[in-house]
């Protein structure tokens, strides 16, 4: 009887020390976008091949690829661009990257502060938490050595988001605005933007969580960013309306 105890307390032992519970460090995102796949998408409906769409077929990469960093505590996450690639070519405005954006998530307070650049202008955005409404499914898969679990959500009222989240990084945050899942949010694919971000690899450092700022910034709300993108857009037709969905990223 004490035999069968004590392997029972060293097998609980072994079994909670195995599991890595991490609480802070910096992860490596791949940003995928098939940017071709995508424009056809837009315009697979036209009726006749695009003569515009063929061309830019000859013009521009299948597929841009971008890497970002997420660096988080218990608190807080900021992500943001690891490197600006200046030989990448994007079709749309709105796929292009900079290194003067990022997305900082105070889960403390509440609050998102970003910097977002649009066309010719710079926005400083601070507000409340994107809230997203998840469902979680039964699907699994590994993402950089860690299992994650499958969530959905819809952006923009239609566009549905895929994301696979883990619960052994203990922060609810994840790329971009997402948040909100049981855990780190490892893996995103938003299908009607042809759009995947993945994380490629954890660093356990402890995080750098300070958000670059002007002296006297200027704040303004989400809503704020909607209404002009919805203003200037308004004659781009189907490419304004993807432009707008990863404006809302």
């Amino acid at each position: 009887m004490h035999r069968f105890i004590l392997f029972s307390f060293l097998f609980l032992t072994q079994t909670i020390n195995a599991q890595q519970f991490i609480s802070a460090g910096k992860l490596t995102f791949e940003r995928k976008v098939a940017q071709i796949t995508l424009m056809e998408s837009l315009f697979e409906n036209e009726g006749e091949d695009n003569i515009w769409i063929s061309e830019m077929k000859k013009a521009f990469p299948k597929i841009v690829t971008d890497y970002y960093t997420l660096e988080f505590n218990n608190n807080s996450t900021l992500f943001k661009v690891e490197k600006e690639n200046l030989d990448n070519k994007y079709m749309l405005d709105g796929l292009k990257t900079s290194d003067q954006n990022y997305v900082y998530q105070d889960f403390n307070q509440g609050l998102t502060t970003l910097t977002k650049s649009i066309f010719e202008n710079q926005y400083i955005v601070k507000d409340s938490i994107k809230q997203f409404k998840w469902k979680i499914t039964g699907e699994v898969r590994d993402i950089a050595g860690f299992e994650c679990k499958k969530a959905l959500a819809k952006i923009n009222d239609s566009v549905v988001v895929v994301a696979f989240y883990t619960d052994q990084i203990l922060v609810k945050g994840g790329p971009e605005n997402f948040n909100g899942l049981p855990g780190m949010i490892l893996g995103l694919a938003v299908p009607r933007l042809a759009l995947t971000l993945f994380a490629t690899k954890l660093e356990l450092v402890s995080p750098s969580l300070t958000p670059k700022l002007p002296t006297k910034p200027k704040y303004v709300k989400y809503s704020q960013i909607t209404q002009d993108v919805e203003k200037g857009l308004k004659t781009w037709g189907k490419e304004g309306k993807a432009i707008a969905w990863l404006v809302n990223l």
